[in-house]
């Protein structure tokens, strides 16, 4: 169980300005990430309806990549509250995501060039988050439990 004054030190940290600008800073790239996904969906949309070739790894990607959007959401409101276990999450999938998406983009032929440069640019707006929640307001606000 957490002792008082552990508590009140996170509470303290989480106060700080600088680590309310991060964490400000993190959710404004994750929304242009969410952003970035829905024109990527509404785009095949488009492209669908207007008889241009949609295939249903654009569609499922781009899909699965919006609904993260979601997901990362959540994570930063826990985080936002003091939660260790949901930043922890949301560093780690915001350095593996950017990743996947890109080690995906280089796979000749899989998907149109346009659409494999929509979705770098989404990853761009993750590595944002990988660097702001590595930066040195947020790794003092979230302190790993063993170091403490």
């Amino acid at each position: 169980m957490a002792k008082t004054t552990d508590i009140t030190a996170a509470t303290a940290q989480l106060s700080d300005s600088r680590t309310q600008e991060a964490l400000e800073t993190v959710k404004k790239c994750i929304t242009l990430f969410g952003a970035v996904g829905a024109i990527v969906l509404g785009t095949v949309a488009v492209m669908a309806f207007t008889g241009h070739q949609a295939t249903s790894f654009m569609w499922i990607r781009g899909a699965i990549l919006f609904l993260a959007t979601f997901l990362l959401h959540r994570y930063h409101s826990r985080a936002s509250q003091g939660s260790y276990k949901d930043f922890d999450r949301l560093r780690t999938l915001s350095a593996i995501v950017p990743i996947a998406i890109i080690g995906v983009d280089l796979i000749p032929g899989l998907c149109p060039m346009w659409y494999a440069v929509i979705q770098g640019l989404s990853a761009l707006a993750l590595i944002g988050v990988a660097v702001v929640t590595r930066g040195s307001a947020l790794s003092a606000a979230f302190p790993s439990p063993g170091k403490k």
